[in-house]
């Protein structure tokens, strides 16, 4: 069971300020990298976060779970891991004389998916339902998953021996693909100095229960976009379809994605509107890694070609005054 919710008497809204505290206080000088992650979890999407190891991929899921009284699962992806490994199976009870549904770690709150990209495209795949549907089908019988519900995929940029990429298929159920990056130098020794002894998400206590982080969920879907910003998110999305450096532009399900995450973005920084600047914020990582380049040289230039393509856009496009 999870432990209680300290504050039961503050406000859903005040209570997510505390939380985008605490969080500050465990990944150090990362305000922007937690304002995504909060976005992701207020617009019910899921992350692929994106860097070389040891900058706090794992820590930042690890301290979401914990700051939230919800179920966490770690899912440690490797080559020889199977769907039914993630799903769960269907296994024959001696005493019912019947098949009984043994539920996997997919079945929780919060989920790390490390090393997303070590397992097979198979294993992969058994991740798209439940991302997309909020439910898992096995043997025919669909299972429903609980909320809040939140996928925090890792992987590493830089080695790809053992490694299989992300299909698209897979990397658009994605609200956003982000990355940590390193501390600065003062930050690093705060890390040094204060982490000796004692892993900081170890005190962490929780702040929202599941139950108000659907709430907020909710709250920020109620967020005003005007017209002129949801054409100018349009025109965007319009406008890498007719690219020609890519294969194929952003989808449907990707202008869906980026109106979610403003209002996110919206409700996080504590409006109940949209601006033009919040497109601007969440373009990149909710849209860049929806984008099919014509050619890559090697992944690592796909990538700084998709992000360079977005970020043309973003310039020729005239958002709304």
């Amino acid at each position: 069971m999870p432990p209680a919710v300290v504050s039961p008497s503050l406000d859903p809204r005040a209570k997510l300020t505390t939380l985008r505290q605490r969080l500050e206080g465990v990944l150090l000088g990362k305000a922007d990298v937690i304002r995504l992650a909060l976005v992701g979890l207020l617009a019910r999407g899921h992350l692929l976060v994106e860097d070389v190891p040891g900058v706090g991929k794992t820590t930042l899921a690890r301290a979401l779970a914990r700051l939230i009284a919800c179920e966490f699962r770690r899912i440690q992806f490797t080559p020889d891991l199977l769907p039914s490994d993630i799903t769960g199976v269907s296994i024959f009870d001696q005493e019912k004389k019947a098949f009984v549904f043994q539920p996997g770690p997919i079945f929780g709150n919060i989920i790390l998916a490390d090393e997303i990209n070590r397992t097979s495209p198979r294993t992969q795949s058994a991740l798209l339902e439940a991302m997309n549907d909020l439910q898992v089908t096995v043997d025919g019988k669909s299972h429903p998953l609980r909320t809040p519900f939140m996928v925090v995929a890792t992987q590493n940029p830089l080695e790809f021996t053992g490694t299989y990429p992300l299909p698209e298929s897979q990397l658009d159920r994605f609200l956003m693909k982000i990355q940590v990056g390193y501390p600065s130098h003062d930050q690093e020794r705060r890390i040094l100095s204060e982490r000796k002894a004692h892993d900081p998400v170890d005190g962490l206590s929780p702040v929202l229960a599941a139950a108000e982080v659907d709430q907020l969920a909710e709250r920020a879907r109620g967020v005003r976009v005007d017209p002129s910003i949801v054409d100018y998110m349009l025109a965007l999305v319009e406008k890498t379809r007719q690219d020609a450096a890519l294969v194929a532009g952003v989808s449907p399900r990707g202008g869906i994605f980026l109106y979610r995450a403003v209002q996110a973005l919206a409700y996080v920084e504590g409006r109940d509107y949209a601006v033009p600047d919040d497109v601007k914020t969440l373009a990149i990582p909710v849209l860049a890694h929806r984008v099919i380049e014509r050619s890559r040289r090697s992944l690592m230039d796909g990538r700084a070609g998709a992000l360079g393509v977005v970020q043309k856009v973003l310039e020729q496009v005239p958002a709304p005054q």
